[in-house]
């Protein structure tokens, strides 16, 4: 599969075309070049997506998501908060380490365009016609990287391996499955954090 096949599954998979999923596969490319890795399929990459809550550009972390192959699910990506389009991609193995950031050198066109007046007139990204959104991903897609984009060196960071825990119990309150270090001890009952009334 080529990079533009992998864009378009990419944008079916966050739900719509925009430019910051486009930045973020680029984003994730890049991340994974300097590296000299492949996606990943289990826990072999770590990425930590500097984008915050409520923004119009938090899209960016499907686009890291998708081309990085680092999950929610596998505990493999998370948010640093800091509101900014980048990403560090880390090699759990060796922990060598590369952060790409998006440079702002096509916003003044992104926001000018009819796509970005709709979205801030309240107007959803999957109700804006078809060629309005292609024309954001492709200025984003066909965009040379040195302009848009940001390459840091590759560095070697320290990561402690906590192992993962596989093992379960069950709330004595609420009945429900939960993973073994969120389970609290009250009154000798087995309880999860929500029915423990423990606030950590």
């Amino acid at each position: 599969m080529n990079r533009r096949e992998i864009l378009v599954r990419a944008l079916e998979f966050h739900g719509h075309r925009c430019w910051a999923s486009t930045a973020g596969v680029r984003a994730g490319f890049a991340a994974l070049d300097a590296l000299g890795v492949d996606r990943a399929g289990s826990g072999e990459l770590l990425a930590a997506v500097e984008i915050g809550e409520r923004h119009g550009a938090m899209c960016f972390a499907d686009g890291i998501q998708y081309t990085t192959g680092c999950t929610l699910g596998k505990g493999t990506i998370g948010k640093t908060h800091e509101g900014k389009l980048a990403v560090t991609l880390t090699e759990a193995a060796t922990g060598r380490s590369v952060r790409v950031s998006y440079r702002p050198t096509l916003q003044s066109e992104i926001g000018a365009s009819p796509f970005m007046k709709k979205r801030r007139a309240g107007i959803s990204p999957s109700d804006i016609p078809e060629d309005e959104q292609w024309e954001l991903v492709d200025l984003v897609w066909e965009a040379p990287a040195e302009a848009i984009m940001k390459i840091g060196e590759v560095t070697e960071r320290s990561r402690p391996d906590t192992g993962e825990v596989v093992a379960f119990g069950v709330c004595d309150v609420c009945e429900e499955l939960v993973a073994e270090p969120y389970l609290r001890v009250v009154n000798e009952a087995v309880r999860c954090k929500s029915c423990s009334g423990y606030a950590n």
